[in-house]
């Protein structure tokens, strides 16, 4: 056998490496890969779930300042209420600092069932989502929360004093402003149908009333309380947000 014969048959080998990492770009992989690939995406993301919890409980006293400030002072009922809620803020916490690498893991994982382009789409997608869901838990906490805690402890009277243990108003805090988050990502799902031509702004014009509607009744299911103005807080933001993509989808995308 000739040189040249016997270097061409030893030139896959050689290659194994790069003909390995072109079956990850075209969606090739096995099975098995696939679930060592989510294994080891689930890892790193509980991994910085973690660091960012530890983070969190190491600055608890500073974030149990901010989430009492709507209420005031606290109480808990049980021995153990007060440290337990604090591993819930702090695991909560931790979740929301590592949220952009559990994003990132996230999109890592479907990169290789992606064409080139759909992987520059996601590439902005990502960014603008989480800054968008983060603008939405800011607004809920320092705009609407201290509105709604001062609407319910208006109530008070002289024999009606208001007590809230530390546990059930951490939980209303997060009932509260979690669906704020998701409701913020609302334009840039109508950019998305606008940009794929699912839909245009004559269809989104014709609907304006009936996303009225549907606000209201979304916030009477969503929201953890039964009053109208919890409903309207969540509802009209999530008006204006439609709106917002309506005008986006009309006189950016023009479509």
């Amino acid at each position: 056998m000739s040189e040249e014969k016997r270097m061409e048959e030893q030139l896959p080998v050689a290659s194994g490496g790069e003909a390995a990492e072109d079956s990850l770009d075209d969606g090739s992989m096995s099975l098995v890969k696939h679930l060592e690939e989510l294994r080891y995406r689930i890892i790193r993301s509980l991994i910085a779930v973690g660091m960012g919890s530890a983070i969190a409980y190491y600055f608890i006293a500073d974030i149990m300042h901010w989430l009492t400030l709507p209420v005031g002072k606290l109480y808990y009922m049980q021995p153990s209420e007060a440290f337990f809620t604090y591993l819930k803020v702090a695991v909560a916490t931790g979740f929301l600092i590592a949220l952009p690498v559990v994003f990132y893991h996230v999109w890592r994982f479907f990169l290789p069932a992606l064409t080139r382009q759909e992987r520059r789409v996601i590439a902005l997608v990502v960014p603008v989502s989480v800054v968008l869901f983060f603008g939405g838990l800011a607004f809920s906490f320092f705009f609407v929360l201290p509105a709604a805690v001062k609407f319910f402890m208006g109530f008070g009277s002289t024999e009606l004093e208001a007590m809230f243990s530390v546990d059930r108003y951490f939980d209303f805090v997060i009932t509260f402003v979690l669906p704020f988050g998701f409701v913020f990502e609302l334009p840039l799902v109508i950019t998305i149908l606008g940009k794929l031509g699912v839909v245009g702004s004559a269809l989104l014009g014709k609907h304006q009333r009936t996303v009225i509607f549907l606000s209201f009744i979304i916030a009477a299911i969503i929201t953890p309380t039964p009053d109208v103005f919890t409903q309207s807080m969540l509802a009209l933001p999530m008006i204006v947000l439609y709106e917002v993509g309506y005008l986006i989808v009309r006189y950016i995308l023009k479509k």
